[in-house]
C-alpha cells in the first residue's frame, strides 16, 4: 500500500475524532456557562425542550428550498444529459447547477417580493 492509501483513512478517523472532540467540549463550556449565571436544571431542561407548536415557521422558507432542489436536480440531470449525448465537458454541470441555482433564487425573490407587498396592503 501507498503512503496515500495509508493517509486517507488516517485522515477520516482524525476528523470525525477532532469533530467529536470539539462538541463535547462546546457542550461543556455551554452546561458551565449556564451553571455560572445561576440556572437551576429545570430551567435548562426548559431552554433544551421548547414545545414545537411555539415555534414559528416562514412557509416561504420551504418555498425557497423547494425550489433550489428542484432546479439543482434539474440542472444536474441536463448537464449529464448533454454530457452523454454530445461529449461536452463535465464542468458543464457545475456551471449549470450554478445558473440554475441563481435563477431559483432570483424566481424565489420575486415571489417573496410579491408576497410580502400582498400582506403589507
Amino acid at each position: 500500500m501507498g503512503t496515500e492509501e495509508v493517509l486517507i483513512p488516517i485522515t477520516m478517523f482524525l476528523s470525525v475524532a477532532a469533530v467529536f472532540i470539539i462538541w463535547i467540549v462546546t457542550r461543556h463550556r455551554e452546561r458551565i456557562t449556564m451553571i455560572e449565571k445561576g440556572l437551576t436544571n429545570d430551567e435548562i431542561k426548559a431552554m433544551y425542550h421548547k414545545n414545537i407548536k411555539d415555534v414559528k415557521r416562514d412557509p416561504l422558507a420551504s418555498l425557497k428550498w423547494g425550489i433550489l432542489f428542484v432546479l439543482a436536480g434539474v440542472a444536474i440531470v441536463l448537464g449529464n444529459f448533454l454530457h452523454a449525448q454530445y461529449n461536452t465537458d463535465e464542468g458543464i454541470i457545475i456551471g449549470l447547477l450554478c445558473l440554475f441555482v441563481g435563477i431559483g433564487l432570483v424566481l424565489f425573490y420575486s415571489i417573496a417580493s410579491k408576497k410580502l407587498n400582498q400582506s403589507q396592503q
